[in-house]
């Protein structure tokens, strides 16, 4: 929704979205960021996605309590200030930015604070791991919240950085006070439709085609922010090569993920740079192995996924220096673990102890009665990870040197995650970034046990009472020692296990017209308010 005064603006938005209905792409203002990046956002429903695409889009137009810089460090956004309460450890208490307008003109207050969480509990949401310690969200006056937790939480601030608020008397006027159930493939009004605090106002937006954004006028953070770019024309391009064409063209501004294959070309390019950084994130396979059976093998009566030697078997088969060499052209970090260095439980130890061996994977397959292999259907998105489908093609080659022939099923990441949180699938590819930096995050959403309020990615069907009551202890213990000795125990289980086949951490590569100036994020979220436009 745009004010009448950006009457001005929304006329030249409107023209280049209909030259680019014609062209694909057309010359810009200097203030008119044009981005692209290989897959879209999932929804613009704020809480029924947790997914890196779908996040970026909606830190743009929507706002949490708190956010993370360009460089990963926690700022103040709708909140001002937030600590636990003085008599009660049980308790933080946030104070709100006062004054802040959503963008059809609403005021923000608590009341929303305490919709937009207790919405992003709710059973369709895919945020509600990161808030299952909290047992009851308050207002107290119009600018102040009170979260009590079960027992003290000390890292609740980490688990708000992408919870974002949304007006309450939007939501119920526009029937949208359910989060969308994204994968019973319905439809709301809030999925097609914003009303956030964000920099950013929605435009317009065809999925997969094209979105466009424009400022708001009435930001309250104008000037807290360079806020350069002014308009944003985002178009999801997912042809390797035809994102390149259009950054060397320059047809677009901004790219999230040059091609490991392009980078030089890039680089080299007068008027153009490349920024590279680690990611927060980890690329791996899932394995199914809590059915009794699997649908997509050829072994009858019984799941070869179930055998641990099995699946180190697996692992001991993919050669991740391979993979870095070849698929990633030296742009990864071989991985031991689903852990990315970033995160409070890493060890060096843990990262480094997958090892290609596939003498001793075949006497392990032997063991385990699969001498002789078996075949299996490996699920892999195409439009979501650097490279995605090409190292699901390498692994499929590495696999069948231990007899475990592989077909491989490569889809765009809309059809491909239902396929994990829908237990439809056996042997599975997904990438895992941490935007709290602590281990708590990855058990809660892949380690316990598929339930209400947890679990809700973990595909593997691995399900232990007691590693399930370890990772619900976190969230409230306040003996950091203590808590990181539980970690360690959770991750010796995993290892143990064997219940991912990690590949390697991502390396980002943001290719840019020289005229763009931003630090890469580590979450790969760009925030265009932080950006500078020369």
């Amino acid at each position: 929704m745009l004010k009448q005064n950006s009457k001005r603006r929304l006329t030249s938005v409107l023209m280049l979205s209909a030259a680019m209905v014609v062209t694909g792409f057309t010359a810009a203002q200097a203030d008119t960021l044009r981005w692209a990046r290989a897959g879209d956002s999932l929804t613009l429903d704020p809480h029924a996605q947790n997914e890196g695409p779908t996040h970026t889009l909606a830190h743009q137009i929507y706002e949490p309590l708190i956010i993370r810089d360009m460089s990963g460090a926690f700022q103040a956004a709708l909140a001002t200030d937030w600590a636990p309460k003085a008599d009660n450890p049980n308790v933080w208490v946030f104070n709100l930015r006062q004054g802040v307008k959503y963008h059809d003109g609403a005021d923000f207050t608590s009341e929303d604070v305490v919709f937009s969480i207790n919405r992003a509990m709710s059973e369709n949401s895919n945020m509600k791991e990161l808030l299952s310690s909290i047992k009851e969200v308050r207002a107290v006056g119009d600018y102040q919240v009170e979260f009590e937790t079960n027992g003290p939480n000390p890292i609740l601030p980490s688990n708000l950085t992408n919870l974002f608020m949304m007006d309450k008397g939007w939501a119920e006027a526009n029937n949208a006070v359910d989060v969308q159930d994204v994968e019973g493939g319905e439809t709301t009004y809030a999925a097609t439709n914003t009303n956030g605090t964000g920099a950013y106002r929605l435009v317009s937006r065809e999925p997969d085609v094209k979105t466009v954004l424009t400022i708001n006028e009435d930001y309250w953070g104008r000037n807290d922010f360079p806020m350069d770019v002014t308009d944003i024309v985002y178009t999801p391009i997912q042809n390797a090569a035809t994102r390149v064409a259009a950054l060397l063209s320059g047809e677009v501004d901004f790219i999230q993920d040059v091609p490991v294959q392009d980078l030089n070309r890039v680089s080299s390019t007068d008027g153009l740079a490349v920024k590279t950084a680690p990611q927060n994130r980890v690329i791996f396979l899932g394995m199914n192995m809590g059915a009794a059976d699997l649908k997509n093998d050829n072994v009858e009566g019984k799941n070869p996924l179930a055998d641990v030697r099995v699946r180190r078997a697996m692992s001991m088969a993919i050669n991740r220096d391979a993979i870095k060499q070849v698929v990633m052209r030296g742009q990864s970090q071989p991985a031991g673990m689903i852990a990315p260095p970033f995160v409070n439980g890493w060890t060096a130890d843990m990262d480094a102890s997958s090892k290609t061996d596939v003498a001793a994977a075949k006497a392990l397959m032997a063991e385990a009665g699969y001498a002789d292999g078996f075949s299996i259907q490996l699920d892999c998105p195409n439009d979501r990870y650097i490279n995605d489908e090409a190292i699901c093609q390498a692994a499929v080659g590495m696999l069948a040197q231990i007899g475990v022939q592989v077909n491989l099923d490569a889809k765009p990441k809309a059809q491909h995650f239902p396929l994990i949180t829908n237990d439809q699938t056996d042997f599975y590819m997904l990438g895992w970034g941490v935007p709290t930096y602590d281990s708590e995050y990855i058990f809660n959403f892949l380690v316990h046990t598929r339930g209400s309020d947890r679990g809700s990615w973990n595909g593997t069907g691995f399900t232990n009472t007691d590693v399930d009551a370890q990772i619900v202890s976190l969230a409230s213990e306040t003996d950091l020692a203590k808590r990181n000795a539980t970690i360690q125990s959770i991750w010796n289980v995993v290892q143990d296990e064997q219940l991912y086949i990690p590949i390697h951490h991502q390396v980002l590569n943001w290719g840019m017209s020289e005229k763009v100036g931003t630090d890469v994020s580590p979450e790969d979220d760009p925030k265009f308010k932080f950006f500078t436009m020369n």
